[in-house]
């Protein structure tokens, strides 16, 4: 009878062995759709699925600062290296399943004195060894180093998508940044074009005072016009100036000189498909990230079940030994040894009770935030829907408003030049107009931002599949 058929079924088994629970992806708290009313565009049935979001902007100025800033920008850089932090601590944990084995050389010599020697002479003594040997190799019978290698694979994994998060965060941005950019540089053009009508009607308006047809009064209230138009240049020649350090900090070098001046009119991204599933959002970095956290907390579950265990460990070598060091490799000067232990754990005062209490309360902190992460999702997309869905026709009032309001600025300056009204009219009408084209670029920036803020909340970008 032989005991290697045993041995080999024996060895299957315990290698197979694991204490990690099954995974069950917990569900989802959150409607099977996103929400629809009066806010939100008319749902339509898509078919979509995440794309690189760089594919989302059309605008080729914003695509060469985009390209600057993933090579460029230091936070990127840092999520890069804990990447591959992770992955070499991935690594280090996984080489926990291989056995160590070295060669390990010594030479000694020794004196001892006559009066502590055995035969009442002194005696110098050498020796000198030559050994390739296993270093205390554990057998991962239940389970409990592998289980600490998938906990730290699935905490490199989570990296890895905490970097495609910080990516699309960046890219996102780096948008935001330049549409404030350029809109500050149109709102302060603006202003300085209004500024100078203000101070042209101020010197007609003092000629006509000086003729007697204008009266003090209306000379101190265009001066008003004057005095709060020269404040505001002021105030959007600073944040232009403050726009730019903030876009050349994301950038991680200089802004490209002749970059094209954006157009907040023309579309600068990709149209939203209406009907968006819901389960897009299981593709955002965030919510990978938290599950793959959940996964590495459940492993480190088994690895808290398996410490209840036995652990066996070898050690065992074998090479040469001579008192001589041209003996080392003489007849007869072979050496072995083979060391098997194995530890049961009986009391620890605790400890590895705890250990396992710690590790299934982080499973369930991991569950309870993988939850937080998809409703906060759901939220953000849920809100980028609704602005999406309104702003549009926001921007038509308002461009509507900017005409009615340069209309009733030439009927109030005609009224005016005619003696009909006074001078408080045209005043208010003068303040109106700049007002609401300050608010349509506003608005304008606004509606691009709820855009890329809808991209970064979907993970990155859409397209449509083809059916």
């Amino acid at each position: 009878m032989t005991f290697k058929p045993l041995l080999s079924v024996l060895a299957m088994t315990l290698a197979g062995c694991s204490l990690t629970p099954d995974y069950r992806r917990p569900e989802a708290p959150i409607p099977q759709a996103y929400p629809q009313g009066g806010a939100y565009a008319a749902p339509a049935p898509q078919r979509a699925a995440l794309i690189d979001g760089q594919a989302l902007f059309n605008s080729p100025a914003l695509q060469q600062l985009l390209g600057l800033a993933l090579e460029n920008n230091r936070d990127l850089r840092k999520a890069l290296l804990n990447v591959a932090a992770y992955r070499a601590q991935y690594r280090i944990q996984g080489s926990a399943l291989l056995p160590d084995i070295a060669i390990d050389g010594a030479a000694a010599r020794a004196r001892t004195p006559a009066d502590l020697s055995s035969t009442g002479d002194q005696v110098t003594g050498a020796d000198n060894s030559l050994q390739i040997g296993l270093t205390r190799y554990e057998l991962d019978v239940w389970g409990r180093i592998r289980g600490l290698d998938r906990s730290a694979l699935q905490t490199y994994l989570a990296s890895e998508e905490t970097q495609r998060s910080v990516r699309i965060g960046l890219v996102a941005e780096v948008a935001v940044a330049y549409l404030t950019w350029q809109t500050d540089q149109q709102l302060l053009a603006v202003t300085r074009s209004t500024l100078a009508n203000y101070q042209h009607n101020l010197q007609l308006i003092q000629s006509s005072n000086a003729a007697g047809t204008a009266s003090d009064l209306d000379v101190r209230q265009a001066r008003t016009l004057v005095f709060s138009a020269q404040g505001q240049v002021q105030a959007y020649t600073r944040q232009v100036a403050q726009d730019a350090n903030g876009l050349r900090l994301l950038l991680g070098t200089n802004i490209p000189a002749r970059l094209p001046v954006a157009d907040l009119d023309a579309q600068t991204l990709t149209p939203i498909p209406a009907g968006l599933p819901a389960d897009l959002l299981r593709q955002r970095p965030d919510i990978r990230a938290a599950e793959h956290q959940l996964l590495a907390a459940d492993a480190n579950i088994g690895a808290a079940r398996a410490a209840f265990f036995p652990s066996i460990t070898l050690t065992a070598g074998a090479g040469t030994a001579s008192s001589q060091l041209n003996g080392l490799f003489d007849s007869g000067s072979q050496s072995w040894s083979f060391i098997p232990q194995i530890h049961l754990p009986i009391f620890t005062g605790g400890r590895l009770g705890a250990s396992l209490d710690y590790a299934k309360i982080q499973q369930e902190i991991g569950v309870v935030n993988y939850e937080q992460v998809i409703q906060s999702a759901f939220r953000e997309v849920a809100d980028g829907l609704a602005a999406m869905g309104t702003w549009d026709a926001q921007l038509k009032s308002q461009q509507d408003l900017v005409r009615a309001s340069d209309e009733y600025t030439r009927m109030a300056l005609q009224r005016y030049d005619e003696g009909v009204d006074n001078y408080l009219t045209l005043l208010d009408a003068q303040r109106q107009l700049l007002s609401a084209r300050q608010k349509l670029l506003n608005d304008q920036l606004a509606k691009w931002c709820a855009h890329i803020q809808l991209y970064k909340a979907l993970g990155g970008g859409w397209t449509e599949k083809r059916a």
